[in-house]
């Protein structure tokens, strides 16, 4: 059993919280709750998957059926982040080649009730990977604030492979945030630039309007410049290389006409030289005002009443496997945490994939070979019956010529 699948930081005093029993078998099934708001959820399993670092400490949930919604959920001690970090941690591998589906967790507020959570359940955030085909390989960050749920601005790209990694996000108390991968920084900001949480602090001033002589014009045409007389020519002529073809009817095919060519000649539409515009004075900035809509909120960050962490996705291809979950308000804490469990199986993991491809790619490599020798075979024992044709038909050629030479002459 993983043992951080097992436990999640209160942020109130860094103490650990159980989520499954460690030593129990299926006890973490008392602690996950699935939600029966539908009848035909799919069915998670508790796996260390096909390659894995440790056996026993990698083993986390995993979803086990094919183009399937998933709703689970673990309850812990409600708490409020305010005035601290909120780190929410855990690792994800989609060891299935996921063709599209969802890898993230939901923080959800102690009210939920867990037997009837869904997709339109309120959530405070949401956060982790999203894959759905070539177009679709991104990190959600989304908070809900005042009943609306808000999406980052910026694209975060997700890892698409089949390995297993781990996605941390902090969200601090003076309104920034990060996003880190395997423990590396991949984004970082504010609430407020990477959000459309608030109105924008400056609006464009309904009043103010682009003077009617203001000329923002840089270049203008020469008004001395004069198209050259020559300057007209057909865009295309006849070929003077052709000729009637000599089977050429006129009464049937009507009268011959050279195909036409592209002129050499032909310059195109004269248009006069640019020159500076006395005039110009640049290009007009609409001046801006204070919104008075804007309000600042220091609070965007907070969440009251946060107890529930949440599995609610869809997967099309099913054998992702969630593991690591972790919320603490030690943003060292997580970093050590996770170096002390992904950090500890992601070299061995990775290293028994790459044995397991081997072996794959050296099985279809003989099975190739096998299948190549077999067509030979067959490809030869194919020329040796059309030789042994041949040779009949020789034969009776020859036997026939020689009946044939044998009979009287008067039979002939």
């Amino acid at each position: 059993m993983a043992h951080i699948i097992s436990r999640i930081v209160r942020i109130v005093s860094s103490t650990w919280i159980n989520v499954v029993t460690v030593l129990i078998p299926y006890a973490w099934k008392s602690r996950w709750v699935t939600s029966k708001y539908k009848s035909d959820y799919g069915e998670w399993k508790l796996t260390a998957g096909n390659f894995y670092g440790d056996a026993e400490k990698d083993k986390g949930l995993q979803t086990s059926q094919d183009a399937r919604f998933y709703a689970t959920s673990a309850r812990f001690d409600p708490f409020s982040n305010e005035g601290k970090s909120l780190v929410i941690q855990f690792t994800v591998k989609h060891e299935q080649k996921i063709d599209c589906g969802g890898g993230y967790v939901k923080v959800f507020p102690s009210e939920l009730d867990q037997t009837n959570m869904h997709g339109e359940s309120s959530y405070y955030i949401m956060f982790g990977p999203d894959i759905c085909g070539y177009s679709t390989k991104k990190v959600h960050v989304i908070f809900n604030y005042k009943g609306k749920n808000h999406l980052i601005k910026k694209e975060i790209k997700c890892k698409d492979d089949e390995l297993t990694h781990l996605y941390t996000l902090i969200l601090n108390s003076d309104q920034t945030y990060e996003v880190k991968i395997d423990n590396e920084k991949v984004e970082s900001g504010s609430l407020e630039d990477d959000w459309d949480f608030l109105p924008p602090k400056k609006i464009k001033d309904p009043e103010a309007k682009k003077p009617e002589d203001w000329d923002d014009r840089a270049k203008i045409d020469d008004a001395t410049d004069t198209k050259p007389e020559d300057w007209d020519k057909p865009e295309n002529i006849p070929d003077p290389d052709a000729k009637k073809p000599e089977d050429w009817d006129e009464d049937m095919d009507g009268e011959w006409e050279p195909p036409m060519i592209p002129n050499p000649e032909y310059k195109g539409e004269w248009k006069p030289k640019q020159i500076d515009n006395p005039n110009y004075k640049g290009q007009w900035v609409h001046p801006e005002i204070d919104n008075p809509e804007y309000s600042a909120d220091s609070t965007i960050y907070k969440f009251d009443s946060i107890g529930v962490l949440g599995l609610d996705l869809w997967q099309v291809k099913s054998g992702t496997i969630f593991d690591n979950f972790l919320i603490t308000d030690d943003v060292k804490e997580a970093e050590d945490v996770g170096k002390e469990t992904w950090g500890v199986t992601k070299e061995p993991e990775r290293k028994m994939k790459q044995e397991q491809d081997d072996l794959k790619r050296k099985e279809e490599e003989e099975k190739n070979k096998e299948q190549d020798t077999g067509d030979e075979d067959e490809d030869l024992d194919e020329e040796e019956e059309e030789e042994e044709e041949e040779e009949d038909a020789k034969e009776d050629t020859e036997e026939a010529q020689t009946l044939e030479e044998d009979k009287p002459k008067d039979e002939l």
